[in-house]
């Protein structure tokens, strides 16, 4: 049996220097960009990097056999945009995907003009001070009773819309990254850029060993997998499997813990290929994989919109076990290398 090393120091800088990187759904131009360079400097033989035309990233890395094989992860956000330019300049937000908005109250924000200027500000409660608002603290958190303080001198619709702020632009939420001495990360938005992470550690270890993938595989970095459709497109008519890598949900009732990799049997689509999955767990435990088996009540996947959209596949959902989901979110790094491995071994095993 071929050992294979995965890296895990050079998977945490990438997955760090991506969290750093703003990429809500609609604006994730950045954040492919960086993996598009991150990807091709592996320098996989008989490997084409393609930007697809939603503006997602495509690897071709031909195989042993013609058999075809995708592997998806999204790089795309929860996020905010501007909704209204309120009366006394503040901003009133729609939200980008599922982000729970009393998980962001107090956070700090960056908006992007689209001309390119960009301004500071804060994610907080209409009129927020207990001095003066007696409700403050028992009022609920939404997107009607949020807003976000601009750090500029405005307090009027026109003078914020003199610094060039309209509505329909993008506010990124700081992901306050932080990496602690005892293997844990912590950021908003690990899911998914852990994924996408743990796809490039997989890729670089085979590579690392000299080995090449049983099956021409297609790994697509998709960017709209936020609002539902992000991994659908772009594969080949005759794919065989698809092999979807995203964040395990943590929580109470559920089986996914921080510190390794989650196979996940069914989600809020319905189960996954019961042929497909068992396959993983085999190779899993032939290869002395941590793992954790799951159900998730409240989620569904780039492998569910494929299947929505009629593709025809086998899909099969797996993952790093991530706490505190579409909130501030935190993994072990164990969670990020037991996922690498298993995708490696996955890719290295034929059909």
């Amino acid at each position: 049996m071929t050992n294979l090393a995965i890296d895990l120091p050079s998977a945490v800088e990438f997955l760090v220097t991506l969290l750093n990187t703003p990429s809500p759904t609609g604006c994730t131009a950045e954040a492919v960009a960086l993996c598009e360079q991150t990807f091709a400097g592996l320098a996989l033989p008989e490997c084409d990097l393609r930007r697809t035309r939603k503006g997602g990233l495509m690897l071709r890395w031909r195989g042993e056999d013609r058999a075809q094989v995708g592997v998806t992860a999204h790089t795309d956000t929860l996020g905010l945009m501007v909704k209204e330019i309120k009366a006394n300049g503040c901003l009133k937000v729609t939200r980008i995907g599922a982000i729970v908005m009393n998980g962001i109250e107090n956070e700090n924000v960056t908006l992007r003009t689209y001309d390119g200027r960009e301004y500071r500000g804060t994610v907080m409660l209409v009129n927020p001070s207990s001095h003066v608002n007696a409700s403050a603290a028992t009022s609920p958190r939404d997107e009607t009773t949020m807003e976000v303080r601009l750090d500029a001198r405005t307090s009027s619709a026109a003078e914020t819309r003199a610094l060039g702020v309209e509505v329909g632009d993008f506010i990124f939420v700081d992901p306050r990254v932080e990496v602690t001495d005892t293997g844990f990360i912590r950021s908003r938005f690990l899911d998914n850029k852990a994924g996408v992470a743990a796809i490039y550690a997989a890729l670089a270890a085979m590579h690392a060993a000299g080995l090449r993938p049983a099956n021409d595989t297609h790994v697509l970095i998709s960017n709209y997998e936020e609002v539902g459709h992000g991994g659908a497109p772009d594969w080949p008519a005759d794919l065989d499997e698809y092999l979807c890598v995203d964040m395990a949900a943590i929580g109470e009732g559920q089986n996914s813990d921080e510190f390794n990799c989650t196979i996940c049997a069914k989600d809020g689509s319905g189960p996954y290929h019961y042929d497909m999955t068992r396959r993983l767990r085999e190779i899993a435990a032939a290869h002395d994989i941590p793992y954790r088996m799951d159900v998730y009540p409240y989620y569904s996947s780039d492998g569910s919109a494929y299947w929505r959209a009629g593709g025809s596949a086998r899909v099969a959902l797996i993952g790093p076990g991530v706490s505190g989901s579409h909130s501030y979110e935190r993994m072990h790094q164990d969670a990020l290398l037991h996922s690498a491995h298993l995708i490696a071994r996955y890719l290295l095993t034929p059909l």
